[in-house]
């Protein structure tokens, strides 16, 4: 039988020492969203290398620790957030992406109402804080480039899955809706066209309820039946934007 190793056993050192030198790192791309403005929570570095720089909220994966505990355990050891639901989204393996050695890192990425998150910075994180998708410092290490790559996946699933309801309060407006959908997809909708579409997919429910406090004619209230929503999931539906 052949030695599924020999390849590696005849490379410089006849060893497969080499092979396990690379570290492995997460990197955490929290999504914020309030009142119609899409951000991203940065962590400000105060150790090398980037001393000083923003950053996504990330470190090295603890060798005796799975990928999704890892990001649970960084966000919170960074931010002292805890308990948000990430998803993994893509993995970011170029050689030289680590100044100190070869480290490959996994992305995660999550989507939150800014309101109800309050980071502070520990361990080696100087600060904290939210910037608007549009308007972001240089970051460091490659993380404009996994930013990117987050932002291209959201805007891809929140076209086919109803991802955005949870950042909405449980009874909301029309224009609500349309306004959360024009930022997390940076473009904006006919008016006419985004209520038809929305109102056709039969997933939400009417209230015999009005806007309050607004200066304005009051809009109607709607929800978001998540139960109705599953049901026509099992029959075919796709949600599409």
């Amino acid at each position: 039988m052949n030695n599924p190793n020999a390849y590696f056993l005849t490379e410089k050192n006849n060893s497969l020492d080499e092979f396990f030198t690379f570290g492995l790192s997460v990197d955490c791309v929290v999504f914020g969203y309030h009142e119609g403005e899409m951000k991203v929570l940065l962590v400000e570095r105060n150790e090398e290398p980037f001393t000083g720089a923003w950053a996504l909220v990330g470190d090295l994966v603890h060798p005796k620790s799975d990928l999704a505990s890892s990001a649970d355990r960084i966000l919170e050891n960074l931010t002292g957030l805890k308990g948000i639901f990430m998803e993994q989204f893509y993995i970011f393996d170029a050689i030289d992406r680590h100044p100190l050695g070869r480290v490959v890192t996994v992305g995660y990425y999550s989507l939150v109402e800014t309101a109800h998150y309050h980071p502070v910075a520990s361990s080696w994180a100087k600060s904290t804080q939210w910037f608007s998708i549009k308007d972001l410092p240089d970051l460091a290490f490659d993380h404009q480039l996994i930013l990117e790559k987050s932002i291209q996946t959201l805007k891809r699933r929140v076209r086919y899955r109803p991802v955005g309801f949870e950042l909405l309060p449980p009874k909301f407006t029309l224009a609500d809706l349309q306004a959360l959908y024009e930022a997390l997809l940076d473009r904006i909708f006919d008016k006419p066209n985004f209520r038809k579409k929305i109102m056709r997919m039969n997933f939400l429910t009417p209230l015999n309820e009005f806007e309050e406090n607004v200066s304005h004619r009051p809009a109607k209230l709607y929800s978001f039946d998540e139960a109705r929503y599953n049901a026509l999931r099992k029959e075919g539906f796709a949600f599409e934007l």
